[in-house]
């Protein structure tokens, strides 16, 4: 257990800054603005010296984690650095269950022997990002085991099953006559009293949470305590920049994988990505986050560069600096040097006065109008039509100037004077001509 000694804490402004960073939506504890009621919670905090107590839970239903499920304890560990308590909560019990959330069918359930040997895992997994000496490691069981069939028809009474239609899966699942067994109801009440067992001021999930979450408010009302702040966050997408990060799609990252391949996958997104995984898998603030993807677009700092770094610096909080730095320069080696330089490729003229190359002005701007780059890889000869050029866009196949690409369009300065594309194997350097 923590200790709640009196603590000093940074002005609640410089908290919100970032407590707040990548957050998708906040629920208050009143009927006020969520950041308000927020700022409340922080401002009494600090004038008492006390902390908040923030809580996640992870049910340990697989062994090994990836990057999507550190968006979560990334947020918890702001909430340390910020001298608040952190409890990382190890839903032993509720895995008994299966998080239903999202599910189109009931979950296999797991047996109480696969869940402890998980649950250790997780628990050496999550002290890569966790400080192991300030954290309140819990387990569900301790109080959800020791309910009794009494007590849970108490909390099970405190709800209607109208109301837990309301929620997006089971309504679905009702609606397409899809079978919902009554354990998974049981599912959410049990998460909301973790809650009250916790006396939680601010509880983390995914957006897809939501419902779940909002039932610890429900319950920590009824039993007298102040409704906790719900706080949540997107969900990640995956390599492939669609769907959400997932091992069984292929397109997860894990936080146990060696140095040299995590590196090599972070350097496969696209460059939109980049700017996600930059807010939610690291620490650095938002407004510095900003003011590189400003000089990017201005083209004063290459997007490959903001890549590798972006790719050292996940790679080094799971691993360390130097294994980091030796995967990186070993990547450069690999990759970079052993592709055609420029002078060793086709050169293309193409005129920037094309029909179809750049978008129309906005509102009679004379601003630098934006470069079509399907058009622009029709031009090149790299792709048969535009329509074709897309779909290699999407399947993250161009690269501009080494850099992977997937944006539709893009400002002439970004791109260089004689910037280089490559689709696939092929590659050709651009002359600009008037």
């Amino acid at each position: 257990m923590m200790s709640n000694l009196q603590t000093t804490f940074l002005p609640v402004e410089e908290q919100l800054d970032l407590i707040t960073k990548g957050v998708a939506e906040l629920i208050p504890a009143a009927d006020s603005d969520a950041k308000d009621a927020l700022r409340a919670r922080l401002e009494r905090s600090r004038a008492m010296g006390k902390p908040l107590r923030i809580k996640a839970g992870f049910d340990p239903t697989a062994p090994d984690l990836h990057l999507g499920h550190t968006v979560l304890m990334r947020k918890l560990r702001h909430f340390q650095q910020l001298g608040h308590t952190v409890i990382f909560l190890i839903g032993d019990s509720t895995a008994l269950i299966g998080d239903p959330t999202g599910k189109n069918q009931t979950r296999k359930p797991l047996t109480r022997e696969e869940i402890s040997v998980n649950a250790e895992t997780y628990k050496e997994q999550v002290f890569k990002i966790l400080d192991a000496e300030k954290t309140e490691v819990r387990y569900n069981s301790e109080w959800l085991d020791k309910l009794g069939f009494a007590e849970m028809i108490r909390l099970a009474a405190k709800f209607t099953v109208s109301q837990m239609l309301e929620r997006e899966d089971f309504h679905k699942r009702f609606q397409d006559e899809q079978p919902i067994h009554v354990h998974e109801l049981l599912y959410p009440m049990a998460q909301g009293y973790d809650s009250v067992a916790l006396e939680c001021d601010v509880e983390l999930g995914g957006t897809d949470q939501k419902f779940n979450l909002m039932r610890g408010r429900d319950l920590q009302r009824d039993a007298g305590q102040p409704p906790q702040i719900v706080l949540m966050t997107p969900i990640l997408e995956g390599l492939d920049g669609v769907q959400k990060m997932s091992k069984s799609l292929g397109n997860a990252i894990g936080i146990q994988e060696p140095a040299s391949e995590m590196y090599g996958k972070l350097m496969s997104i696209s460059d939109e990505l980049m700017w996600k995984y930059w807010t939610f898998l690291t620490d650095k603030p938002q407004s510095q986050i900003d003011s590189m993807k400003v000089l990017v677009e201005r083209g004063e700092m290459h997007p490959m560069r903001v890549k590798k770094d972006l790719a050292e610096t996940i790679t080094a909080g799971f691993h360390s600096p130097e294994e980091a730095a030796r995967v990186a320069e070993g990547w450069t080696q690999t990759f970079q040097q052993k592709a055609p330089v420029a002078d060793d490729l086709p050169v293309v003229e193409i005129s920037l006065s094309t029909d179809g190359l750049h978008t129309p002005p906005v509102d009679g701007s004379t601003a630098e109008r934006m470069l079509r780059v399907p058009k622009l890889l029709q031009l090149a000869g790299l792709a048969p039509s535009t329509t074709e050029a897309v779909r290699k866009l999407k399947e993250n196949a161009v690269s501009i100037n080494g850099d992977k690409f997937s944006a539709i369009v893009v400002a002439r300065t970004k791109m260089g004077e004689q910037p280089t594309l490559r689709l696939g194997k092929k590659a050709v350097r651009v002359a600009w001509t008037s």
